[in-house]
């Protein structure tokens, strides 16, 4: 094993690799793929949990128990990609890296063989590292020791390697306009863990007091959107309501050194009274004649990606089915504070696009939490609504009450 130092470089003797990152604490690890220019081509190239997968990279999660890699296939790089990065930041928000030596270990993905390791000298105040490429010279795969530090965390890296970070503009004092010409809101950053900090927002002008954070409404015309608890998406694209099948997916992982944690996805099924028709959960996969369909249960949360899965059918939901809120239950009673996290999103199942996302960035000691709802519009269309809401119930049945009322 080649103990490396900042700027040294070995050879990779193994195809596949895996960058474990460790620490005292846990830390979210993250690669990106770099073009020529040191640029990502696109968002797609910026590999973590929420994202784990891209050509030739992979993120790998330790469950809270090990450490998450990023595992790099050379011989699936696409040729475009000239280097690898790997970064880490700690888990907890605004936490440096002061007093914590994080360690990156390059493996031979295959056999676990332990080719370099890599600890980073004299950190402080950084709160997001570069700390390993993987990088292409004449045709040879080799890994180099970069150590960098950033004090913006990860939005520095990201912007750096030309991630688009946004950033919701400031409050504006405006005349009134019509309602058909107001202005959407702008959706909020793709991963907050890397949206930079915000700018004091200018006082409220006396006659106009904010209005409050439901009352923007946006539409899928320009892609993904990232949704703010309260904030609602009309699931409009092109001028015309989504009657296709889409799929909600709901993710999470177990907090630091937690034991597995069973969480179970719901979806419970309105008519336009507020009346329950049925619910859709891993002991009743199927519902309203199949138009509404689980993946089934998933007893941990390990692993990255969807944990569970939840295909609606916009197009088959019966007419008397007017309202569908999305549940997760900590069936095993553990509380939300012992997760770590939760997210739940929707896709567009003929084509794997991903339309909505919502992270549920704090959490309450309950068992119980209400994390979105689709509602039908008197125009046929579907809107959904980010909920965020938490209650005490470690089964659906105890979720159909509060949830008729928060529809």
């Amino acid at each position: 094993m080649t103990a490396m130092t900042p700027g040294s470089n070995i050879p990779l003797s193994a195809a596949r690799v895996a960058v474990d990152v460790t620490a005292p604490v846990r830390l979210d690890v993250s690669g990106l793929l770099l073009s020529a220019d040191g640029k990502v081509r696109s968002d797609d190239d910026f590999i973590f949990y929420n994202q784990p997968s891209g050509p030739g990279v992979t993120y790998r999660s330790g469950g809270g128990t090990a450490p998450d890699s990023i595992v790099v296939d050379t011989a699936a790089v696409p040729p475009g990609i000239e280097k690898i990065v790997v970064t880490a930041s700690p888990d907890a928000a605004g936490q440096s890296f002061q007093g914590i030596e994080p360690t990156a270990t390059v493996r031979d993905a295959d056999n676990g063989g332990v080719l370099a390791s890599f600890t980073p000298p004299r950190l402080g105040a950084e709160t997001a590292l570069v700390v390993i490429e993987i990088y292409r010279r004449q045709g040879a795969w080799k890994a180099r020791a970069v150590g960098q530090g950033y004090a913006d965390g990860l939005a520095g890296i990201a912007t750096d390697f030309g991630v688009t970070v946004e950033e919701e503009p400031a409050a504006q004092a405006a005349p009134p306009a019509p309602a058909a010409q107001a202005a959407y809101p702008q959706a909020a950053p793709a991963d907050p863990r890397i949206a930079p900090p915000m700018p004091p927002m200018p006082p409220a002008p006396p006659a106009a007091p904010p209005a409050p954070a439901s009352s923007g409404k946006i539409n899928l015309d320009k892609g993904r959107v990232s949704l703010q608890k309260n904030q609602t998406v009309s699931l409009v694209k092109g001028g015309r309501p989504l009657l296709s099948q889409v799929k909600m997916g709901l993710g999470w992982e177990p907090a630091f050194r937690g034991k597995d944690i069973d969480l179970d996805a719901s979806v419970i099924a309105y008519g336009p009274d507020r009346k329950h028709l049925d619910s859709c959960y891993f002991g009743k996969l199927s519902i309203l004649n199949g138009a509404i369909k689980h993946s089934g249960d998933n007893l941990t949360g390990e692993g990255a990606g969807d944990d569970e899965v939840i295909v609606v059918d916009l197009g088959r939901i019966p007419a008397e089915a007017t309202g569908l809120v999305f549940t997760v239950n900590s069936f095993t009673g553990q509380k939300f504070t012992e997760v770590a996290k939760a997210y739940c999103r929707l896709l567009d199942a003929a084509t794997g696009e991903e339309l909505v996302r919502f992270e549920l960035s704090s959490t309450e000691p309950q068992t119980g939490v209400m994390m979105a709802k689709l509602i039908r519009q008197f125009t046929g269309e579907w809107e959904m609504t980010a909920m965020g809401e938490y209650v005490k119930s470690r089964t659906v049945r105890g979720m159909v009450k509060p949830a008729a009322s928060a529809l």
